[in-house]
């Protein structure tokens, strides 16, 4: 079941907390010490997500466009343990184990992140064991928010 734990951390200056932290069960777990997700305001900073299963934590393997639609389902559960969707994405960072696998990469990530897209950037970079990690930050407006 998704979930989102407000962090025991200081409080803001409105008195609410600083930031929350978003887990979700429908998405990998951290392969480390780090939050899944971060509500900080009307943002939502999602950590490197890569194609783990669910379940077990463990590597999926496969081709980069096997690889790119897990790792997007779990950056999606995420989005939607925080209240929203990819369509709230406003900044992507893409890895890519071989800059290579960017156009297929690319095609499943088309299909996958909803018109207007975020703005993305997209780098080759030496993965544990994995072809692709993203991550993401989401524009999610509080009740009265901008």
């Amino acid at each position: 079941m998704p979930s989102t734990a407000e962090s025991p951390a200081a409080g803001s200056a409105a008195g609410g907390p600083a930031k929350e932290i978003v887990t979700s069960a429908a998405g990998a777990p951290p392969a480390g010490a780090y939050s899944p997700a971060v509500r900080a305001g009307d943002f939502v900073y999602i950590s490197g997500q890569g194609p783990l299963d669910p379940a077990t934590g463990e590597i999926v393997p496969g081709d980069v466009a096997a690889q790119t639609e897990l790792t997007l389902a779990n950056l999606a559960a995420l989005a939607r343990a925080a209240g929203g969707s990819l369509a709230d994405a406003v900044k992507v960072n893409v890895y890519l184990a071989d800059i290579a696998d960017f156009a297929a990469f690319n095609a499943v990530y088309a299909a996958a992140v909803p018109e207007p897209r975020p703005a993305r950037t997209t780098v080759a970079a030496g993965l544990n064991g994995i072809l692709v990690e993203i991550d993401a930050v989401l524009h999610l407006p509080r009740e009265g928010g901008s």
